[in-house]
């Protein structure tokens, strides 16, 4: 089996069992990963946030941190999909409505102010999972290994505890997070692959 058809057939697996959880479950889970991530000393220090927009049922409801981090300050910027699988940031303004994007994933208008890459100083990176090394099985589209590379700032991975994997498949082209946070633990990974 290639890598690729080990990569699918392991989202697959890891998605139906997600949507297995209950709403209670997803809601204590996503209050665990968030005040998790509140507390890292990189969120903390910093101003500038790249967040996602969860996509209900298959990821943590990230739009509950938006408020919150507002309203302490933080500047934050969401990602737009792009022809050919590519990806940008845009400034999120809460007085601007967000549009309705391909795969049920809500994202800024390009009335939105563009980011550069260097603008944010975290990143918070989805997946379907995460592995104990830094490693995430994205959503197949590539949108995140093709954007990472050259980023600068800490690169934070939000993963319920029942997709941790101890080691996921991997290609030269997968890129790794600096930290992993589940409800029950947090591993930080050096050093960073390209």
């Amino acid at each position: 089996m290639s890598v690729t058809a080990e990569k699918a057939a392991l989202r697959r697996r890891i998605l139906a069992q997600l949507a297995g959880l209950s709403p209670a479950e997803r809601e204590r889970s996503d209050a665990m990963l968030f005040e998790r991530f509140l507390q890292l000393p990189q969120v903390q220090d910093s101003r500038r946030l790249l967040l996602f927009l969860g996509v209900p049922g298959r990821e943590p409801d990230t739009a509950r941190l938006l408020p919150r981090l507002l309203a302490s300050g933080y500047q934050l910027a969401l990602p737009r999909m792009l022809p050919e699988h590519g990806m940008e940031f845009r400034r999120y303004d809460p007085d601007r409505p967000l549009v309705q994007a391909r795969f049920g994933i809500r994202e800024p208008g390009e009335d939105c102010p563009l980011v550069p890459k260097d603008w944010g100083e975290v990143i918070l990176v989805p997946g379907a999972a995460f592995d104990r090394e830094g490693c995430r099985l994205g959503f197949g589209g590539g949108y995140y290994d093709r954007w990472l590379p050259g980023f600068p700032g800490f690169r934070v991975g939000l993963c319920r505890e029942a997709a941790l994997q101890e080691r996921l498949p991997r290609e030269p082209h997968d890129c790794r997070v600096d930290r992993v946070l589940t409800e029950k633990e947090e591993a930080g990974f050096l050093p960073l692959l390209p």
